[in-house]
């Protein structure tokens, strides 16, 4: 479909679904910016720890090897209160990214908006991981990035998520699978560029673990690769896990972004048109598609991404059927 057609489909669809969306928002829209207030340093800043965690090389030879991950601590985190309880969203980076870039970037100004976020009462207290698909030495070519991030999956279920979620408190009971599935509606996965197809991989992997997905400027590559994008063939298996899995009843969320000056947009804009047209499957309580208004390919419309969708995920009035 032509870009003056989906943009014609996406109003009016706008307007249909703004009464019925039961997060509270239409289905599709455009993003709002972070308020300048947020971009300055809050006096309840949160802390970002290293993690170091022990994985195998999944894309290469499943060697033993050791990873890293930087870990966003809200204020007030207590190591010693194993009673209270957070949310966590897991972020990947883009090709050619790195572990934590997600706290540093910008001048750290999306860590910046985590604290103003939580300190206002935007999102209650989360906890953020920003993670690699890399392993130390990787080859970080397109394709070999490509590799890398089709794994990530496994070590995300095997090594990242239990050793996370062991050392910090999250809801779940404990690090077995099952306890890690029971706690599935407290845990979001994003990511931008590369970090977003592995967004849409994760959803097809682990709606067994993650309720709320934010792919930020791409779309799923299950099937096919860039410029082999396989569009209708991706949306079909993501219908059928769907259906397979009682999805609409277990429930997911899924904030799907991009920027319309995003030198990639094309494959956010197809992917969405296709989710779009079935309306009986993906409905605005399951997805929705927003875009930034003159936003780019950069962290800018990551950081406006994320304040937009995190109340959407872990909001104080967050509805419970999103």
């Amino acid at each position: 479909m032509k870009r003056g057609l989906l943009f014609l489909m996406i109003s009016l669809l706008t307007l249909l679904s703004s009464a019925s969306a039961e997060n509270g928002i239409p289905q599709t829209g455009w993003t709002t910016a972070v308020p300048a207030q947020y971009t300055v340093a809050s006096d309840h800043s949160g802390t970002v720890e290293q993690i170091v965690y022990d994985t195998k090389d999944y894309a290469g030879d499943g060697s033993a090897i050791q990873k890293v991950a930087y870990v966003y601590l809200p204020y007030g985190y207590d190591e010693n209160d194993t009673e209270t309880r957070y949310d966590i969203i897991y972020l990947m980076h883009g090709w050619g990214g790195a572990a934590g870039e997600y706290f540093y970037m910008n001048n750290g100004a999306i860590k910046t908006m985590l604290d103003q976020m939580i300190e206002r009462g935007d999102i209650k207290p989360v906890i953020a991981v920003s993670a690699t698909f890399y392993t130390e030495g990787s080859n970080r070519d397109f394709s070999a990035s490509i590799d890398q991030f089709r794994q990530f999956h496994l070590d995300f279920d095997n090594a990242l998520m239990p050793a996370v979620e062991g050392k910090y408190h999250t809801y779940a009971a404990s690090t077995s699978p099952e306890d890690l599935k029971a706690s599935r509606d407290h845990r979001a996965f994003g990511g931008f560029s590369l970090g977003s197809v592995t967004t849409w991989l994760q959803f097809c992997h682990d709606t067994d673990y993650i309720r709320y997905f934010l792919p930020m400027s791409g779309s799923s590559w299950y099937y096919g690769t860039y410029g082999d994008f396989q569009i209708e063939r991706n949306v079909d298996f993501i219908e059928q896990l769907v259906l397979e899995n009682n999805l609409d009843e277990r429930g997911y969320f899924i904030y799907h972004a991009v920027g319309t000056r995003d030198a990639v947009k094309s494959q956010s804009l197809m992917m969405a048109d296709e989710m779009l047209s079935r309306s009986d499957t993906f409905t605005p309580d399951h997805y929705v598609f927003y875009q930034k208004d003159g936003g780019y390919h950069d962290f800018d419309a990551v950081q406006e991404y994320m304040y937009n969708a995190l109340p959407l995920f872990f909001g104080s009035k967050r509805s419970q059927n999103a």
